[in-house]
């Protein structure tokens, strides 16, 4: 098969991440890029040596010699920009959350289907050695049935005060979108994706009202107080099959750590675990014995974001299905959403 061809929609920090995985790819060759500055098009043309810019995305999602377009953008540009490259014959790579809402998602899968291209979420946790060391365990059995769940990416005075973040107009939500989008996916998957059937929750801004609230990402910033999207998220969600879970997720609680604290633990009828310890905890019944067992296979085979590229490429060319199928992101951002629309009513919302 020919080289496969990408185009970067969006090249700013993050699209950063993704060239290594397509240098790395055996498949893959980045021809163009395009974003809104000029200035961030020409550090990024230096720094990858990729020639062609361009400020109109349009030119690359309608370039036949293009295979794939890899969308960096924020949020609320990822549904249009996608179902225009799907419908233009590409293969797309979306980063997170794929889209904003639901129904988005939705327009997405559709134009997906009818294009017979490939659509896949950039959820990078789920590429490092570690995460396919405890699913591997997982889907072998070691947990059972997993009934409970808890997890949480919490940070302290971490907010991003750059870009469109802190807008709803540009992100469609704020640290539950951000960086809730990350562990709640994790966790749907080493939980099997059951399907959720309901959500009680809030979404709030709290520290974020003082004028004086400062980020240990930049020095100096303030948290501008126009800004209208949440800094926390909690909630407890119910599934189909009788399982729950309890998700927290801020960007600038007083929580002892550094700057972040990501936990999973996974409860089931065979035993228990945790990420990222990667731990799986059982019990001999026999011997009336508890003991924990580390797994060794960790390894990253690249760094997630490139590994992410990687698989999507090798994904395409071998014809298999998407690494990170639209219809899981689906569930995450239902759950998402229903913490928002949860907020919003002070009630439990039930999905679809």
């Amino acid at each position: 098969m020919s080289t496969l061809k990408v185009g970067v929609i969006g090249v700013g920090g993050i699209a950063r991440t993704h060239m290594p995985g397509w240098e790395a790819s055996p498949h893959t060759e980045v021809v163009a890029g395009a974003d809104l500055s000029q200035e961030s098009l020409d550090r990024w043309s230096a720094a990858h040596n990729v020639s062609r810019v361009v400020t109109d995305s349009a030119e690359l999602i309608n370039d036949p010699d293009i295979d794939i377009i890899d969308i960096c953008t924020p949020n609320m540009y990822h549904a249009d920009l996608s179902i225009a490259a799907l419908e233009a014959g590409k293969h797309v790579i979306c980063e997170k959350p794929i889209a904003p809402t639901v129904a988005d998602v939705d327009r997405m899968i559709a134009a997906r289907d009818a294009s017979g291209k490939m659509l896949m979420t950039a959820q990078h946790f789920r590429f490092s050695g570690k995460s396919k060391a405890m699913k591997a365990e997982i889907d072998a059995g070691a947990l059972g049935d997993v009934y409970h769940a808890r997890s949480w990416m919490l940070r302290r005075i971490g907010i991003p005060t750059w870009g469109g973040f802190l807008y709803q107009k540009h992100s469609g939500g704020g640290a539950a979108i951000d960086i809730g989008v990350h562990i709640l996916d994790l966790t749907l998957w080493f939980m099997g994706n059951p399907k959720p059937v309901s959500v009680t929750g809030v979404a709030k801004k709290v520290l974020a009202n003082n004028p004086k609230q400062f980020s240990k990402f930049r020095r100096g910033d303030l948290v501008p107080q126009d800004m209208d999207v949440d800094e926390l998220a909690f909630g407890f969600i119910r599934f189909e099959n009788g399982a729950t879970l309890v998700l927290e997720v801020s960007w600038l609680l007083h929580h002892d750590t550094d700057m972040e604290d990501m936990q999973m633990w996974l409860y089931g009828t065979n035993g228990g675990a945790h990420w990222p310890k990667v731990e799986i905890l059982q019990s001999n019944y026999d011997t009336q014995q508890t003991y924990n067992r580390q797994l060794q296979l960790t390894n990253d085979l690249a760094e997630p974001h490139a590994q992410e590229c990687i698989e999507f490429a090798q994904a395409v060319v071998d014809g298999a299905p998407s690494p990170v199928p639209a219809e899981q992101s689906r569930q995450v951002m239902q759950i998402l959403n229903g913490i928002y629309e949860s907020q919003k009513t002070g009630a439990e919302v039930r999905l679809d």
